[in-house]
């Protein structure tokens, strides 16, 4: 089924917006003429665009065919390492540099996210919000630059790790004490906070992960 284009949206970003809201998954294989009909460009762009997501990983070849690629256990590992380390130097930063108005909205984006916690795919889109305001109150953009591309590939991920039984309600308590720490200036606070709260999001995906392998 074709879509309209989105004003000001190019193949690249309609391919890796439609990655990340699950629209393709991996191992789906992407095709230049259904990609052009569904989001009504040409065939050109389309192609640049998935020669752009191949190079940067998001897509692979299976023989003559590019696929959504996916993660396997180190390179999820390795993600997860490189995130957490980023994302606690962005939650650092935001408690030196937020305004006052920044750590308003992330209060009340807490405060606002607290009816999701039963309805994971809304929360995720949610926690992803939250994760990019805490990354421009850094007020560093070339660590949100390197965070941007580290989400990309989070797409790589089929299910999120808030669909674990409990675990929305929980990560929303950790955001609230990623937030409290930069309302305090609390650099050291912020950073572990936010830090703790990547490593609990892995040992859960780790868990759902080993689960689905024995089903």
């Amino acid at each position: 089924m074709s879509q309209n284009k989105t004003p000001g949206k190019d193949a690249y970003t309609l391919i890796l917006e439609a990655i990340d809201g699950g629209v393709y998954r991996p191992g789906d294989r992407l095709v230049e003429s259904e990609l052009a009909e569904r989001f009504g460009v040409s065939r050109t762009p389309i192609r640049e665009a998935l020669q752009r997501l191949e190079t940067q990983s998001l897509l692979t070849r299976d023989g003559r065919s590019l696929i959504v690629a996916s993660l396997d256990h180190n390179q999820m590992s390795e993600l997860y390492a490189v995130r957490c380390e980023l994302e606690g130097l962005a939650a650092r930063l935001a408690a030196r540099h937020a305004t006052s108005e920044e750590v308003q909205v992330l209060q009340e984006m807490v405060e606002d996210d607290r009816v999701l916690v039963d309805d994971p795919k809304a929360l995720s889109r949610a926690n992803r919000r939250f994760h990019k305001m805490v990354h421009m109150a850094s007020h560093n953009r070339f660590l949100v630059q390197q965070l941007d591309l580290v989400h990309r590939s989070m797409a790589l991920m089929a299910d999120t790790s808030l669909a674990a039984e409990g675990r929305g309600e929980v990560a929303l308590g950790e955001h609230q004490a990623i937030v409290d720490a930069i309302a305090r200036r609390d650099e050291d606070a912020a950073y572990q906070a936010l830090r703790d709260h990547i490593s609990v999001a892995f040992v859960t995906r780790l868990k759902l992960d080993a689960a689905q392998q024995i089903e």
